[in-house]
């Protein structure tokens, strides 16, 4: 297997990150976290209809540009370094995910298109921080011809402002079904939450009485374990090259910073110590991004899917470990500034600690990998 990028792909990464680096500074970055929305929506609209990034790895017979793994986790990485605050990974990365794993032709048909031209705002509700199927949090039993859903989701990305909600409900003891929810269904409650990390917005939504007629079943019957764990692991494998990317800006700020600082007559970047601390994020980002990027090509080129499956828990567990490192060494290496709030070191370090938890913690990842490699 060729893991180096090629022209294009090197282009879609060039792009980005210019791009981003112009439109989401750190006061733009700020700005957006701070809105009543939580995102910029003159940015969205440019990323969705105008860069048709939102498009990447839709198929084109749904509007999509019929790209992979590899070109979506570039986007990410660099998303991942600006922080950016959009509803990117909410609707393209949860939703549509969901949607091309585990969704009906008719669902696809209906949802996928205006998420790929930027004009739908959707999300999957999540039963908690952990892995999105492990226990839906929402039940759903037959009314006549149609269906009613009861529960909780209690961390659901982007809820507040998402246009359209996937609900993965259990209907008994082993069979799960899929459910699209417009915004503004009777019996549909959203809260936004107070949560550690302001630059991406969190919602508890619940579910009372909600009455759905038999359309709004999305799924295409009787899900499989292995359609399940194919989205699991797609979604795991882009959140860890979004946090790739913030890894990567933890070290790019370090370095600016010591690189300015000066102490003892001398600026710190010199002192041997911070130099062997540097060289330990480089090592543990490098690797990373091989291991990421390993997965995304891996996934591109169809292998079998338990073997997907466990390069991208491999992948999310090592990111989501090197993300924090690396935050962590980014506001020790700021000194007595590196958690003030004027600084960006702060902002990484609460969107590392709130993503190590989500889709999957480490060690929820390693103990899937080692059943399955001593099973």
């Amino acid at each position: 297997m060729n893991f180096s990028l090629t022209d294009d792909q090197r282009m879609i990464r060039d792009a980005a990150a210019d791009f981003l680096a112009q439109t989401h500074d750190s006061a733009a970055l700020r700005a957006a976290a701070d809105s009543a929305g939580g995102f910029d929506v003159r940015l969205w609209t440019q990323i969705g209809a105008e860069l048709g990034w939102c498009a990447t790895a839709i198929p084109e017979a749904y509007g999509g540009l019929g790209l992979g793994q590899v070109e979506l986790a570039l986007l990410l990485e660099q998303m991942g370094r600006r922080q950016l605050c959009s509803p990117f990974f909410s609707s393209v990365v949860l939703a549509a995910t969901a949607l091309q794993s585990l969704g009906s032709a008719a669902a696809l048909s209906q949802w996928l298109p205006p998420i790929a031209s930027g004009e739908l705002r959707a999300t999957l509700g999540l039963a908690a921080h952990g892995v999105a199927v492990a226990e839906p949090g929402v039940r759903a039993r037959r009314e006549g011809q149609g269906w009613r859903l009861d529960g909780d989701l209690a961390h659901v990305p982007d809820g507040v402002s998402a246009e359209l909600l996937l609900v993965l409900a259990r209907l008994d003891e082993s069979e799960l079904a899929l459910f699209a929810l417009p915004a503004g269904t009777p019996g549909l409650s959203c809260s936004p939450l107070q949560t550690w990390d302001q630059t991406r917005r969190l919602a508890h939504v619940g579910l009372k009485d909600v009455q759905l007629e038999a359309a709004a079943r999305v799924d295409r019957g009787d899900l499989s374990l292995a359609a399940l764990q194919d989205f699991e692991a797609c979604a795991a494998l882009l959140l860890a090259a979004e946090q790739l990317g913030g890894a990567q800006q933890c070290l790019d700020l370090t370095l600016a910073y010591t690189a300015e600082r000066a102490q003892f007559g001398q600026k710190i970047a010199a002192f041997q110590a911070v130099k062997h601390r540097c060289a330990e994020m480089m090592v543990a980002i490098e690797s990373t991004r091989s291991l990421v990027y390993g997965a995304a090509a891996q996934a591109d080129s169809g292998a079998e899917p338990q073997a997907q499956y466990l390069e991208a828990g491999a992948a999310k567990a090592l990111a989501s470990e090197t993300f924090f490192f690396c935050a962590q060494e980014a506001i020790q290496l700021h000194g007595g500034v590196g958690f003030t709030w004027e600084y960006d070191p702060q902002l990484y370090f609460k969107r590392a600690q709130a993503g190590s938890h989500w889709l999957g913690t480490p060690e929820q990842w390693r103990e899937r990998i080692a059943a399955a490699l001593f099973d």
